[in-house]
């Protein structure tokens, strides 16, 4: 049992938390409040520990057991093992209790391994060091042992161990700078900023000092969404309340940047309760296609089994009802056997012979298929052309089970930053009316001498929130150093910002420093130039846009703007607006409908009159102070600030992609595969990208399905006129049909999978959604948090095609959708190895996913698919000569094998063949699967086990079975003779038979493989010589550890006949002749027809069908 659900439940109902309320009381430094304000209720919240482990040391047996015989397989060899048990049977318990003590044994030290790392991870993150104030100095503890209301002392690189509320920083601002790579995908640096009446404290004992609650909304998901306030005592006045919102909230998991240190956080969330947490998706156990193919077509063995002992329990009491035909003397019943009840004798015979067919269904198949997972998993880490020289490491395999399942993947999820990008922006080249100025082709100094192009330059210096450092190392590694001297270089929340000031450095015009409230800049002619930083309205999705507000030395006013065309064009009212749109449509491209996958922006100014500043700075202070509705009234109070601009230029900015991130996608998509980025990022970026990876076509029509529009019309009306839109495109048959991709913001996703009981009359949003996106090419979702990523997979995996998912991500903010998704895999990125170590597969770089779908993926399905059918092929051959048998020994449940060949048969004489050939096969050569990578649609959603398929191998062992028997019977009928005119026995017989069978199941393995090694030969005649060499053994030495031995001399006696010799090269000849006619047939026809069909469909067909 999981104790953590019971855990929850005695701390939700017996310690009294209050977990209906909509907010929480936190009580920083665990003070009580002051006489005569509100009641000191003191309230239970989880500790600081995280838990990503599936199984404890108390449960891991009785789940992982439990967990196992949920297989059907599993259950059923199960309930056998235990009829042997329990009745007398023709086959002793061991031959099916040992090899399912087997299974079990190696899975649950396989899954245990497993969870053991989990668990290590765990106690690494958990055990981490964690600075405490307490009773006015710093004491160092452990991370799970931090309690809510806990004053934390955070230092520079470290990652803040729980989501805090920042009181105080190093900064003289009370601002600090944080990455959340780990959370959304972002590692620029980020803002925030500590509560007004506590940003001056400097030490711990003024922080110890502090009397005050927090009150805040319970744990949630979101993570760019906090409601709250803190209430501040001074002596026995009102508390002065402050507002909290999400810039004042540290989350768990992002990383402190550019600050010596922040003082007095206080943890409001910890443990599971904290947003990280909360966005963390539970790992379940994943099975792939293929074995869930495996439970149907057991349990279609399973009815033919039940029915063969159905058949051969009443044709046995059929017979039986003559008195002259009682049951044969060599049963050896008992009198009291005799006398019981027809209705138990007759059901325990029915056992019987249940364990005489049970071998149509073999343990040793689920045995050799993880085996063959286990050992083929060793391939993709042995690849060398996965290995990355750079990290010093190669592709990973963290679960073997679902490598077949790699080559069925119909839906691509990937994140963006990190996995498609490099993360890193460079600076290409702006506009200013109609003038282009690229860095690498003008030197500094060198730039026009007029107003707008001085005015451009100041603006890319001034509008943004970048961050200057003087540091010389960074993360570990060494930056701005110059002839030996560490110089400045910038961070910024945004890498885009980072990109445009250091490009304008290059042109000429750098910026130095904001200090005391001043932004300095080195003008072209070496000149520093100050402008005082008046406001920052900061950049918002809905805008597509920011601005500054500074002033000159002189005293002039003014607004500095940028964002996107499409939110700076309509508010243009002079500059050179045609020339400028014509080039930044033509040249640049339109926003992120860019040619070249180009990050663009528009730049423009305005003058501000002193009372037009003053009427600015009203509505901008208004707005902040306002406790209700405040981001509505910041959005009204810029709407009337940022307008009457003049046009100044554009830029261009490009976040290189990794290295053939391009083609990689172009190949996905050549394979037949969906590629779906689901980024955190925003939205102009985001499509910028796309555009670069080729996800986004310059003929693709974009459908915006976002915020902006959303508030423009209702979600009803966009989403039927999209999904009119795109049903008329595709209901004309013209060779122009149009090209969709779709763009959907996270704000417009929940109201799409919110459930609405007022929707009951306009209809279903989800599958609108679907059927918008099955008709477009390519999705982009931006502004995605954690949990949406992993919504989103949700929401295709449950849809009507149930296709098979793949996410792909390198951050802790992809580790949901990874878990979600039925194949997750784990980059190796700079954000981490959280998603590595939560992943099923972990690679370097995205372009190495190329080769581990259309080659790894297409290998490990074609191998498993013909060692599933090809299993269950031999046994139906195996078996059914012994339902045959049964009609001529009066329905005695009289085995036609000994038992040594009955337990060695698909555990010694014909599995090792079959484990190789699944290990190594390969139907078409390595180069071309890469090089045509539409072969991958040739073995999509499962056709090599599908049920046509399926049918034809278990003809194919009927007719081999039948071949089998009748022709031992019927050639040797009363004439099987020996040199001294001995008779055959039944053994003899038997044994007649099971030598046919051995050697038509491993030849006809034989003719099916293409890729021929000389392990292949070793082991497929290796496998023939050791039956022959074993049956010789087996019965030329009286063996003193057996009671009886029926098989003594029983081989070289059939040996020594020359009708048993002829016997069985004609029988051989006979069963494999329809796959050597069903090969002739196909090689022809490959030398007769050229292309891809001759190299894939054909060797497919060969050995398939």
């Amino acid at each position: 049992m999981d104790f953590t659900l019971l855990r929850n439940i005695i701390s939700r109902y017996c310690v009294g938390e209050e977990i209906w309320v909509d907010s929480r009381t936190v009580y920083i430094g665990h003070k009580e409040p002051p006489p005569g304000a509100e009641a000191y209720i003191p309230q239970r919240y989880p500790d600081n520990r995280i838990v990503s482990s599936k199984y404890t040391f108390w449960n891991f047996i009785p789940k992982n057991l439990f967990e196992q015989f949920r297989r059907i397989a599993n259950f059923y060899f199960l309930v056998i093992f235990l009829v042997q048990l329990i009745i007398d049977t023709p086959t002793s318990p061991v031959t099916s209790g040992l090899p399912l003590f087997f299974v079990i044994t190696v899975t649950a030290i396989k899954q245990g391994y497993e969870d053991w790392l989990r668990h290590k991870a765990d106690c690494s993150i958990n055990e981490c060091p964690v600075d405490v104030v307490q009773q006015g100095k710093v004491v160092r503890t452990q991370s799970h042992k931090l309690r809510v209301g806990d004053i934390v002392v955070v230092r520079e690189d470290e990652t803040f161990p729980c989501d805090l509320i920042l009181l105080s920083s190093s900064r003289h601002d009370g601002t600090c700078y944080v990455t959340t790579a780990s959370l959304d995908g972002e590692s620029s640096h980020k803002t925030y900023y500590a509560v007004p009446d506590t940003m001056a404290f400097r030490t711990e004992q003024e922080v110890d000092s502090l009397h005050a609650t927090i009150e805040c909304e319970q744990p949630q998901p979101d993570l760019y969404k906090f409601v709250g306030r803190i209430n501040i005592y001074k002596d026995k006045e009102e508390p002065v309340a402050r507002p909290l919102g999400a810039e004042n909230m540290l989350l768990r998991g992002a990383t402190l940047k550019n600050t010596q240190r922040i003082y007095g956080t206080v943890a409001v969330y910890t443990g599971m309760e904290t947003k990280m947490a909360l966005n963390y998706q539970s790992k379940s156990q994943k099975r792939s296609a293929v074995e869930k193919s495996m439970n149907a077509f057991l349990i279609v063995y399973l009815c033919i089994l039940i029915s063969k002992a159905v058949i051969n329990t009443v044709l046995k009491y059929a017979w039986q009802w003559s008195p002259d035909r009682d049951e044969p003397w060599y049963n050896h019943r008992t009198e009291n056997e005799r006398q019981r009840h027809v209705v138990i004798r007759a059901f325990t015979d029915f056992l019987a012979f249940m364990v005489l067919f049970n071998y149509i269904i073999p343990v040793s198949m689920y045995v050799t298929v993880e085996m063959q997972k286990f050992l083929g998993s060793y391939f993709i880490t042995w690849d060398e052309e996965m290995f990355d020289e750079e990290l010093g490491e190669g592709a990973q395999v963290n679960t073997s089970d679902l490598n077949e399942e790699l080559g069925q993947v119909e839906y691509v999820f990937t994140d963006k930053t990190g996995t498609l990008t490099e993360n890193n922006m460079e600076f290409i080249e702006c506009c200013v009316d109609g003038n282009v100025y690229i860095p690498h082709a003008i030197c500094n100094g060198q730039i026009l001498s007029a107003e707008h192009e001085d005015l451009f330059f100041r603006a890319l210096c001034l509008c943004h929130t970048v961050q200057v450092k003087e540091e010389e190392t960074v993360d570990g590694i060494k930056r701005g150093i110059h002839q030996g001297r560490p110089t400045s270089f910038y961070i910024s929340s945004s890498p885009d910002e980072v990109a445009l000031v250091e490009g304008m450095k290059r042109l000429g015009y750098t910026y130095l420093r904001l200090k005391d409230n001043y932004m300095e800049i080195l003008n072209k002619d070496d000149e520093i130039e100050r402008f005082e930083l008046l406001h920052v309205l900061n950049f918002d999705s809905v805008r597509r846009r920011m601005s500054v507000i500074v002033r000159s030395s002189s005293g002039e006013y003014l607004l500095f703007c940028k964002g996107a065309d499409s939110s700076i064009f309509p508010r243009v009212v002079s500059g050179k607006v045609d020339i400028q749109f014509v080039h930044f449509r033509y040249i640049m491209g339109s926003g992120y409908q860019c040619i070249l996958g180009l990050r663009t922006l528009c730049v423009a100014y305005r003058r501000l009159t002193q009372s037009e500043y003053e009427e600015a700075c009203h509505h901008l202070t208004e707005a902040k102070l306002a406790l209700q509705d405040r981001e509505q009234r910041l959005a009204q109070a810029y709407d009337i600030i940022e307008r009457d601009f003049v046009l100044l230029g554009a830029t261009a900015v490009e976040d290189r992609l990794q290295e053939k991130a391009a083609d990689t996608i172009e190949s996905l998509h050549k394979a037949g595969m969906k590629v779906w980025v689901l980024t955190g990022d925003k939205m102009e970026t985001a499509a910028a990208t796309c555009y670069a990876s080729k996800l986004f076509r310059r003929s693709t029509q974009i459908l915006e399905l976002t915020k902006k529009r959303t508030e423009e019309q209702s979600l009803h009306d966009v989403l039927f006129e999209l999904n009119r839109t795109v049903l008329r495109q595709r209901s004309m048959l013209s060779v122009d049909c149009l090209d969709f991709g779709l763009i959907i913001d996270g704000a417009t996703l929940s109201a799409i999978l919110k459930p609405n009981q007022e929707r009951a009359g306009t209809g279903n949003y989800r599958e609108i959604f679907l059927e918008i996106c099955r008709n477009c090419s390519a999705v982009l979702c931006c502004r995605m948090a954690p949990l949406q990523k992993a919504q989103i997979v949700k929401l295709i995996k449950a849809s009507k095609e149930h296709p098979i998912t793949l996410a792909i991500g390198d951050g802790a903010n992809d580790v949901s959708m990874i878990l979600e998704a039925h194949v997750g895999i784990g980059i190796m990125g700079k954000e981490g190895r959280q998603a590595a170590r939560n992943s099923d597969y972990a690679i370097p770089k995205f372009k190495h996913l190329k080769k581990m779908l259309l080659v790894h993926g297409h290998y490990y399905y074609i191998r498993i698919a013909e060692l599933v059918q090809y299993f269950f092929y031999k046994n139906v051959c195996f078996i059914f000569p012994q339902f045959l048998y049964q009609f001529f020994c009066g329905f005695s449940q009289q085995p036609l094998y000994d038992t040594a060949y009955l337990t060695l048969y698909n555990i010694s004489f014909t599995s090792l063949p079959i484990l190789l050939y699944s290990l190594v096969e390969q139907h078409v050569t390595m180069e071309t699967l890469k090089r045509d990578p539409s072969l991958y649609r040739d073995i999509a959603k499962n056709s090599l086990l599908r049920w046509p398929v399926f049918l034809y191998w278990t003809c194919l062992g009927v007719f081999d079975a039948v071949i089998f028997f009748f022709g031992a019977y019927f050639l040797f009928d009363n004439t099987t003779f020996t040199s001294n005119g001995q008779m055959f026995g039944n053994w003899t017989f038997g044994t007649l038979v099971f030598t046919v069978l051995v050697f038509t199941v491993t030849l006809k393995l034989a003719l099916d493989t293409h890729h021929w090694t000389w392990i292949n030969h070793f082991v497929i005649w290796g496998s023939l010589l050791f039956y022959v060499i074993f049956s010789l053994l087996w019965g030329g030495i009286i063996w003193p550890f057996l009671n009886y031995q029926r098989m003594y001399y029983v081989f070289m006696q059939m040996l020594s006949s020359g009708p048993a010799w002829l016997s069985i090269i004609l029988l051989i000849t006979v069963s494999l002749l329809p796959d050597v006619i069903k090969k002739a047939v196909n090689q022809s026809h490959s030398i007769n027809h050229t292309g891809r069909a001759s190299g894939s469909l054909i060797a497919l067909s060969n050995s398939m069908f």
